[in-house]
Formats: structure tokens, C-alpha cells, sequence
């Protein structure tokens, strides 16, 4: 078998905790590029910044903050009145990100997150919070992705507006710390298949860590509302396939999936001991990098995919 040194998606995982704490620290001075309550919001994002736009919008609505809506940023409703645009990109330079906020210019306020202050989208936005130090040399992304979501709950957190049940971000990173050292389960990491989970803003997780696998360890993954998963995607389930939930758990779905053979893989939710679901996320990060290797890939060197989609005469 193939001997990868210690990637750089690794090392950039392990450091979330740390990512995390500056997020939160950071939080008053990026105040001008984040929604103000009451408005009503539009997220945007491509691939995992979609997903992270996905529960943070769901979030924000649930903890009375405004309302708030997520969309690809290919895909988002022109013609549709919103007080802003907030624009999630790790790189800067995404095209459909751009090509948004070139075209809304002047006529509502935007406001971006990144990592990277020498890229086009600090002219594009009204107003950018730059997480340089949450930045990263891999392809897949891990810690920008989460430390965007650390940002915006400590966010909702500072508002008083975080949805009741979700904990504050200084256990959330408590339980990140938990995460990054804790081994992953045997059983887990033999699976073939994984089926993700969640519910309000933890079905954008399941959606991630179904990504996450897919892209760093060309993994077969698929992610669904829970309530949805007796709705037909139970039939994939069986031995040697796992159901990992993020968040609470259905009545009854531990039973569903013991009947059918599959494991049950949940590491969050309310029972003692159980992880943030942000956490859990970095544990699914994990396990994308150990399949990778396993298999004699190297996750810093994923197929088929570059750091950020910078399409030609995008019409911009």
C-alpha cells in the first residue's frame, strides 16, 4: 500500500478548534459585511459554501434573526426583493459568485466572506470579511467552510438570535476538540456506502460531509432530509452500509435502520456525550481522508476538480 505523508487537508482539519476561537473573537469587526436583523437575506454560494449558506440560513431564520433564504449562486431568483446579499467564497474568484454581485452592484447592499483579500470579490461586495487565517492550500475544503458557519453562529450568538438547542460556539469548539483526537470508529471506516442525515440547518451538514467524501475519496455518498429517509432512500441501506446522522434523531430511525442491516453512525444529537453537529462534520472530514488513503489516493490531489471554477465568457 501506497505511504502518503501527513496531507495538507489533515493538518488543515486538526486546526478548526483553533479557526473556530479566531472566528468568534473576530466577530465585531466584520459587522458591516453581516446581516442586520430583521432583514431578509439571501445566501449564496457554490458547492460547500452553498451548503454552508444552507444552514446558516436556516439558523438565521429559526432563531428569529430574519428571514433568510440559500441559494446556489448560479440559481439565485433575480426579481425577487431582498434587503442583501451575503456571498460565501473561499477563493474570491468563483465566477457565478462574481458575476452576482457585479449585477445586484448599487442596487442592494452585498457583503462577502472569504479567505483571500487579493481576489476580485473585495471590489465586487459593499463589504467583505476577510478569514485569511482560516485560509487553505487544499482543494477540498475543510476549516474555511466550517470556520464561515463558526463565524455566523457567533453571530447569531452575539444577536441573541441563536435558535434554542444549539449550543454555544465555545462548546461547539470543545466538542471540535473531541473530534479531531478521538479515533473513528472500525465499523465506520469499513463501510461502503454512507447515506447523511440532518434536519434544518443540519441537513446543509449532511449535504457537506456527503460532498466531502465524494470529492476527497471519490466515496459513494448520499444526503437527505432525515424525515425523508424512510421515504425511499432506506432501500440502499443494508449490511456494510452506514446511516450517519447529524443532529436529533427521528423516532424510530435507530430501530428502521437496525431492521434493514445498516449501522447507525450518529456522533450528534442531545444524547450525553454526543458531539455539536458542526463537530460531528469535522469527523466525516476525517473519515474522507483516512477512505482516501486507504484506497491509495492522496486527498490533497482530489480527481477532476481545481480550487475554484473560473469559467470564460461567463457574461459577467
Amino acid at each position: 500500500m501506497t505511504t502518503f505523508r501527513t496531507s495538507r487537508t489533515s493538518v488543515e482539519i486538526d486546526s478548526q478548534p483553533d479557526t473556530w476561537r479566531r472566528a468568534a473573537a473576530s466577530v465585531a469587526s466584520f459587522s458591516d459585511a453581516l446581516p442586520r436583523r430583521g432583514e431578509r437575506v439571501a445566501v449564496v454560494g457554490c458547492g460547500t459554501s452553498w451548503f454552508m449558506a444552507h444552514a446558516y440560513a436556516e439558523l438565521r431564520e429559526a432563531g428569529g434573526h430574519g428571514e433568510t433564504d440559500a441559494f446556489a449562486a448560479s440559481e439565485f431568483p433575480h426579481g425577487r426583493n431582498y434587503d442583501r446579499i451575503l456571498a460565501i467564497t473561499r477563493s474570491g474568484t468563483t465566477t457565478e459568485v462574481l458575476d452576482l454581485l457585479t449585477r445586484v452592484k448599487g442596487s442592494l447592499p452585498t457583503g462577502a466572506i472569504t479567505a483571500d483579500a487579493a481576489t476580485p470579490v473585495m471590489a465586487a461586495a459593499d463589504a467583505v470579511a476577510v478569514l485569511d487565517f482560516a485560509d487553505e492550500q487544499s482543494v477540498v475544503q475543510t476549516r474555511f467552510a466550517t470556520t464561515v458557519l463558526a463565524l455566523l453562529r457567533a453571530h447569531l450568538e452575539a444577536e441573541n438570535a441563536l435558535p434554542a438547542g444549539v449550543r454555544p460556539l465555545a462548546q461547539a469548539v470543545q466538542d471540535a476538540e473531541r473530534a479531531v483526537a478521538e479515533p473513528l470508529d472500525p465499523d465506520v471506516r469499513g463501510a461502503e456506502q454512507f447515506t447523511f442525515l440532518g434536519a434544518g440547518w443540519t441537513y446543509g451538514l449532511a449535504l457537506e460531509a456527503g460532498l466531502k467524501m465524494r470529492e476527497a475519496a471519490g466515496a459513494w455518498t448520499e444526503a437527505y432530509p432525515a424525515m425523508e429517509y424512510r421515504h425511499g432512500p432506506i432501500s440502499i441501506t443494508g449490511p456494510g452500509r452506514a446511516v450517519w446522522l447529524f443532529g436529533a434523531a427521528p423516532q424510530g430511525l435507530a430501530d428502521d435502520i437496525a431492521r434493514v442491516g445498516g449501522l447507525y453512525a450518529a456522533g450528534s444529537g442531545e444524547e450525553p456525550g454526543a458531539l455539536d453537529p458542526l463537530a460531528d462534520l469535522i469527523r466525516a472530514q476525517r473519515l474522507a481522508v483516512h477512505l482516501a488513503e486507504a484506497r491509495g489516493d492522496d486527498p490533497d490531489r482530489p480527481r477532476n476538480l481545481t480550487r475554484s471554477v473560473i469559467l470564460e465568457d461567463s457574461g459577467a
